[in-house]
């Protein structure tokens, strides 16, 4: 088969999202799941692209809100995007404001646009969704001054801004703490080839979070010709010079993987993911090892990764810091174990879609579950769950968490499902289809 604070209960019921039954197969699973294109190497690749030399052709990109968003960023500052296709074409064109760019709720939109729209011959504003504006964004803002760039936001650091773009940006070092956000370095080295001087990011401030993302950014700079020096740890250079016309094939998403190899961790079935990289810089690629220590058996060979599910989960003690995003799932995951899990390392993940850690812990609670939001993550102890309404705070990862609990928990209603559509189209229909038949 292929396929910043939590919001209020109260907000979320006053602008009336519908409530979707989680399935509860209550029988082993066995399926083959086709997933769409990573998201972070689909808006890597677009901006690259239209900072390049020449057109090029983004095959297998993801179609989703945050990559259309991202096309539609760099369309407004002069490029050209056909997206009608399963690959996307890219042609760069001058970048000419005045222009203003959506973010919706997107991080990459938000963060990786502003230093590409400094290069802009005009005014470029940026807004986003409602919870975009609470979202860290001051560091990039403050990097973006030191490099001699007018960014107009009354001193908020946060979404609504005006980058004033003069058409060249003079570049050179910058010092940011990027310990709330690993796309605060990645902004800056997108387009730093394109600054005079190249740029010199230098982290000066907590561990950076979700490093294998800057590995991804790094890894994306050098497939297109850019000369990066990242030898020195908390220090990465790109020298200045042309960014080389590629194309580019996008890796499946292995973060949307969790909920789908979830299917068969928890079920006792079989799950296989066609396409799985033997190498990658995606974060996603710890699921192999997050599921074998909670019991399943997991290999990849030349037909994909392959998840057979325990008896029953066992409980794990994780610092997931470098790999934020799989936290939702694995808590998930952790809500339905045999015996207690710790979650640690991720308290940037608060900054997230929304912050994670509390929401995380309030849905879990609301289900029966018997966890402890501490400052960097969760401590979960087995419980007997219940079926109720477990809300997504417009976040796609809450989403996830809330079909995975559903695989074993028989009334489990997901609030605004739709959000999912942020990395995965019509991922209702795809998880449905897993059932059926």
């Amino acid at each position: 088969m292929n396929t910043s604070a939590a919001p209020t209960s109260e907000h979320w019921a006053e602008h009336g999202a519908e409530h979707w039954a989680a399935p509860t197969p209550g029988r082993p699973v066995d399926a083959t799941v086709t997933l769409p294109g990573s998201k972070s190497l689909t808006n890597r690749a677009l901006v690259l692209a239209a900072l390049s030399d020449g057109p090029s052709t983004v095959a297998g990109a993801l179609r989703s809100r945050d990559t259309e968003l991202m096309a539609a960023a760099l369309v407004a500052l002069g490029a050209g995007i056909d997206t009608s296709g399963a690959d996307w074409h890219v042609v760069p064109g001058p970048l000419l404001g005045p222009a203003s760019v959506d973010c919706g709720l997107a991080g990459t939109v938000m963060r990786f646009v502003p230093p590409v729209a400094a290069l802009a011959d005009g005014l470029v504003r940026f807004d986003g969704d409602p919870h975009a504006r609470t979202r860290p964004m001051g560091q990039v803002l403050l990097a973006l001054r030191d490099l001699g760039i007018v960014v107009e936001d009354d001193d908020r650091g946060a979404l609504p801004f005006t980058v004033v773009g003069t058409g060249q940006v003079k570049g050179g070092q910058v010092v940011i703490d990027a310990s709330a956000s690993s796309q605060f370095v990645s902004a800056l080295l997108l387009a730093g080839a394109r600054y005079d001087e190249g740029v010199d990011v230098v982290h000066d401030g907590k561990p950076v979070p979700s490093l294998p993302h800057i590995d991804m950014t790094v890894a994306a700079l050098r497939e297109h010709g850019v000369k990066v020096d990242d030898s020195e740890p908390n220090r990465w250079r790109v020298a200045p010079g042309p960014v080389r016309s590629v194309d580019v094939v996008i890796e499946p998403d292995l973060s949307n993987a969790a909920p789908f190899l979830a299917v068969g961790a928890v079920t006792g079935g079989a799950v296989t993911v066609p396409g799985w990289p033997r190498t990658t810089t995606q974060a996603g690629d710890r699921l192999r090892e997050i599921l074998s220590l909670m019991g399943a058996d997991v290999w990849v060979d030349d037909s994909g990764l392959h998840v057979t599910g325990p008896s029953s989960l066992e409980g794990v003690d994780l610092d997931l810091h470098d790999v934020g995003e799989l936290t939702p799932a694995v808590a998930a995951l952790a809500a339905l174990a045999g015996s207690p899990s710790v979650l640690r390392g991720v308290e940037h993940i608060r900054g997230h879609e929304t912050d994670r850690l509390r929401a995380l812990a309030t849905e879990l609670a609301r289900l029966g579950s018997d966890v402890t939001e501490r400052p960097d993550g969760l401590e979960i102890r087995p419980a007997s769950l219940h079926g109720g309404v477990f809300r997504t705070y417009a976040d796609h990862r809450m989403a996830h968490a809330a079909v995975i609990l559903g695989l074993a928990v028989p009334g489990v209603l997901v609030e605004d499902i739709a959000t999912t559509s942020k990395t995965f189209p019509d991922f209702p229909g795809a998880w449905s289809a897993l059932f059926t038949g």
